[in-house]
């Protein structure tokens, strides 16, 4: 059964893109993660255009993340105070994201930036997850703690710059400023990539700022709903790249799928968890790779700028 995607300008088989997205919603649920970071390449691989999968795959993010933020609002784990925050900077990194994108995708260079993108920062981000979680594997089997405790009032210089404020939900004292800053770079992978970045932004406030893990999800989940609501409108208004068709699609695989993987989370140990995760991201940043080196089926060709004749 096969639908056609006005935006993207084929057709598709339903029944692929369902299954595509309730796996990538299973591993999102197992893991508590958006799944954008697996969906948008998957989505490229299927031959959508780059810039329609970043845009509508922003799209599914930001109608996926919306449970989320309800459910945790209403456990009153969700800091609000940080939360504005970090929307306040991930909205300025989404606009020069998409700003950033459009210019690209004029230029005739979108695909290649985005390939780019993805092998630097998910075999980074995914090699440095794999390390860590050997060494803590490692530092578990000797009796040892996964990682040195942090002494009373020791705290990283980046705490102590100016402009500090007062999270009491989060139980933090510190600067503003790199907590805006991590969200304008969020915000602009965001935009630029098609992903939520709560693989990015969750450790960076478990690790770096010591917010506590009840708040971490839900805080994460209200800045990715408000930014990749944001990118969705700013894509479909400036590059009109949004397929609602596809997005529609993509957005009921995913909640079916993240059910399924929330129950199977419930089985699966810390270890197991950092481990899977680490090399699930770093996998696609070496799928990513291996396209760079590969000769293609056509090796030359022809790319016209937009808005030449």
């Amino acid at each position: 059964m096969q639908i056609y995607l006005p935006i993207a300008e084929l057709p598709i088989s339903v029944l692929l893109v369902l299954g595509l997205s309730g796996a990538v919603g299973f591993i999102s649920g197992l893991f508590g993660v958006g799944g954008g970071f697996l969906l948008t390449p998957l989505l490229i691989f299927l031959d959508i255009p780059p810039a329609v999968a970043v845009a509508t795959v922003a799209a599914q993010v930001a109608g996926s993340s919306m449970t989320g933020v309800l459910t945790y609002w209403r456990r009153k784990a969700l800091d609000f105070k940080l939360g504005g925050v970090l929307v306040g900077g991930g909205i300025f990194g989404t606009i020069m994201g998409v700003l950033f994108f459009n210019s690209m995708r004029r230029l005739g260079q979108l695909e290649l930036v985005i390939t780019l993108a993805y092998v630097t920062l998910f075999t980074c981000i995914g090699g440095l997850m794999l390390f860590d979680a050997v060494r803590a594997a490692l530092r578990d089997r000797k009796g040892k703690p996964a990682r040195l405790r942090r002494r009373a009032g020791m705290h990283p210089p980046w705490m102590g710059l100016p402009w500090r404020m007062r999270f009491y939900r989060s139980q933090l004292y510190a600067s503003v400023l790199p907590i805006a800053g991590l969200a304008v770079v969020i915000g602009f992978i965001g935009a630029v990539l098609g992903v939520g970045g709560g693989f990015i932004l969750v450790p960076a406030l478990l690790y770096f700022f010591r917010v506590p893990p009840a708040v971490v999800v839900g805080t994460s989940l209200f800045q990715i709903l408000v930014t990749m609501t944001g990118a969705t409108v700013l894509h479909a208004v400036t590059n009109q790249s949004v397929d609602i068709v596809l997005a529609i699609l993509l957005l009921i695989g995913g909640v079916i799928g993240a059910q399924f993987g929330g129950r199977a989370a419930r089985n699966l140990n810390v270890g197991s968890f950092r481990l899977l995760l680490a090399l699930l991201i770093l996998s696609v940043g070496l799928r990513f790779a291996i396209d760079l080196f590969v000769p293609p089926a056509e090796p030359y060709s022809v790319v016209m700028p937009e808005g030449t004749r």
